[in-house]
């Protein structure tokens, strides 16, 4: 029993000094949904990034899956950074707040803010505002505006129907094969991690991201321009 344990301490010291990213951004669902698989994967998921010493960045809420997984970081000692939309607090945040909520004025700010403090995305299953996040972010990341790793907990094949409608896309001619390994997936949150520590890009970006710092430099760049940093 000892030797098990010393076994898993030793695990768990290597996942934490090995591990490439400092945060990762999290988006998930305001709701907890229907199949408590999703609820227990919120969970699994918080307990790789306690375990690897990395902090989490997240939109704000406190209920839904976005409460389970923020609440379970902090619980674990992490530093949780959460960006929401002064317009969304009363609807999205109930009881106390969990770790460091840093209102922004908009939607805009909100993705902008949270891509710029994080170093990998993670999308936990959710409806429209998650899914939109989550394009959005594999978008820049298909432009060249960042390349940083982009990850899809696809629990019990919650996003099986998306990933085969970009497959779609790419039959078709509107994604190219190297833009679709853009998107890591997995089953399981230890199988993610292990994937996006493993992640190089394999894609040829069209906006090279020093054109995008030059902009800001010359003040016709947006909060993009910040993204990559």
């Amino acid at each position: 029993m000892e030797n098990k344990l010393e076994k898993q301490n030793s695990i768990k010291k290597s996942l934490a000094t090995s591990c490439r990213f400092k945060r990762i951004c999290v988006f998930c669902g305001s709701s907890p949904g229907k199949n408590p698989s999703y609820q227990l994967a919120a969970l699994q998921l918080a307990n790789q990034l306690v375990e690897r010493k990395i902090d989490l960045v997240y939109g704000g809420g406190s209920i839904g899956l976005m409460g389970l997984v923020s609440q379970a970081v902090y619980n674990g000692g992490r530093h949780v950074l959460g960006v929401i939309p002064k317009s969304l607090m009363p609807k999205e945040i109930t009881g106390e707040t969990v770790g460091e909520v840093r209102a922004v004025s908009g939607m805009h700010q909100r993705k902008a803010e949270m891509a710029r403090q994080a170093d990998a995305f993670i999308a936990l299953p959710g409806g429209y505002g998650t899914l939109e996040e989550l394009l959005e972010v594999i978008t820049w990341a298909q432009l060249g505006i960042h390349e940083k790793p982009v990850g899809l907990l696809n629990v019990d094949g919650y996003y099986n129907s998306l990933l085969s409608f970009i497959d779609k896309t790419v039959d078709e001619g509107f994604v190219t094969p190297a833009a679709r390994n853009i998107i890591v997936s997995a089953p399981t949150a230890h199988e993610l991690m292990s994937k996006l520590e493993e992640y190089i890009p394999k894609h040829d970006g069209g906006a090279p991201r020093l054109s995008w710092e030059m902009e800001q430099q010359l003040g016709f760049g947006t909060a993009k321009s910040e993204i990559s940093r």
